[in-house]
């Protein structure tokens, strides 16, 4: 599947071929937030694909009750970290239309909009629908998509009411005093297409319009993140494609790249910006919640956390002092109506392993396969709260 879009030519993309690549620590560095004066921080977290199969809709059904889903458990497990986050950003890959469409699974999907309220009661913020099922229930569930994330104060990238909106509206969340914002693509639509008369309803990749769309956004943002739909699926290596459009938005000033629709991981990456910055891709975050069929392997059941620290020092642009992994795993067990529930990979256990539905599992299996990814990136327990405390204490400090 490859994505969409008008090719550089060829004297600018040669140009960007030779892009150096940051120089990679030993270790991740992880920096304290500091001075409350000298520095502004947030903290933001990002999650992969939601991706909810029948059978995870079905799991979740409340008992005497088939019009209603309870999708709590589902999260519990990560909640801890995903309300901490100044920002948290997941791709919901499949829409929220509402029950006058019927619920749907594989391969054209509608999930119950519970599903939604289960992501915002784990914490997410800002949530993505530029994903190759925008159109799976046609522009009507689209509607009902952006209707259910607007009742309840959510972000939702990737689709729009009107023209007038994708041109004027921005999409910039403030959190101490950094503005963050977003834009959203997807190669495709799974044959489907965008209505005549609405060619702007969801974001498609095409680099004449992302260059546009970036730089009317890059003047009103001090971090710019771009949430990119792309890559190959079940591959974790990063497509030739995938590379051109990173150094395509690096010649654009982004600084950070959200990738999903693998259903795998793929590495994280670090590139010198022609103007001094950098941008840096987590190419592919693989599923936080699926239920996706393949032959047997740890790839389709372990995601990962995109954990990034950005500062802002008075009267500086915005950097991005820490770009790390906490890796998950979507449990389910084999008996019927199994709970799906995502787990950080270092609260998992054997005994969690022995009974998933895909057998002959051990963490050690999981934890290597996250550091043949990710390497030094992946975080442990320790160096998460180590990162998280002084954030706590310096945000006590200024209530004080």
């Amino acid at each position: 599947m490859k994505p969409s879009g008008k090719l550089l030519s060829a004297a600018v993309l040669t140009g960007l071929l030779f892009f150096p690549r940051c120089t990679e620590p030993e270790m991740p560095v992880y920096k304290t937030a500091g001075n409350a004066e000298a520095a502004r921080s947030i903290t933001i977290i990002a999650a992969g694909d939601n991706l909810i199969h029948d059978i995870i809709y079905n799991s979740a059904r409340v008992s005497g009750d088939e019009e209603r889903f309870d999708f709590g458990p589902n999260y519990a497990q990560i909640k801890p970290i995903i309300e901490k986050a100044d920002i948290a950003f997941v791709n919901q890959e499949t829409v929220l239309g509402g029950k006058q469409f019927g619920y749907s699974g594989y391969p054209v999907f509608n999930t119950p909009q519970d599903a939604g309220q289960g992501l915002i009661n784990a914490g997410f913020s800002v949530v993505n629908h530029a994903s190759n099922h925008v159109m799976d229930r046609g522009e009507g569930a689209v509607y009902g998509t952006m209707d259910f994330w607007e009742s309840r104060g959510i972000t939702c990238l990737g689709v729009f009411r009107t023209e007038e909106a994708r041109k004027t509206e921005r999409q910039i969340i403030e959190k101490n005093g950094i503005k963050t914002g977003f834009l959203s693509y997807t190669y495709g639509l799974n044959g489907f297409s965008l209505p005549r008369d609405k060619p702007w309803l969801a974001g498609i990749i095409d680099q004449e319009v992302m260059g546009q769309e970036i730089d009317a956004l890059r003047p009103h943002c001090d971090l710019l993140v771009v949430s990119m739909h792309w890559g190959n699926e079940f591959q974790h290596t990063v497509s030739n494609e995938q590379r051109e459009l990173a150094r395509f938005m690096a010649l654009h000033k982004v600084d950070l790249i959200l990738g999903h629709h693998p259903h795998v991981t793929e590495p994280v990456d670090v590139i010198d910006r022609p103007d001094g910055g950098k941008l840096v891709v987590y190419y592919s975050l693989g599923d936080l919640l699926s239920h996706t069929q393949s032959s047997w392997t740890p790839d389709t059941i372990t995601g990962a956390l995109a954990y990034i620290k950005a500062r802002k020092t008075q009267g500086a642009s915005c950097t991005i002092d820490l770009a790390g992994i906490i890796p998950t795993v979507c449990h389910y067990g084999r008996e019927r109506r199994s709970p799906f529930i995502v787990y950080p990979l270092w609260d998992y256990t054997d005994e969690l392993a022995s009974k998933h539905y895909k057998p002959n599992m051990t963490v050690e299996y999981l934890s290597a396969a996250a550091r043949k990814i990710f390497g030094v990136r992946v975080m442990s327990r320790e160096q998460y709260l180590a990162n998280e405390a002084p954030r706590r204490t310096s945000s006590l400090n200024r209530a004080l």
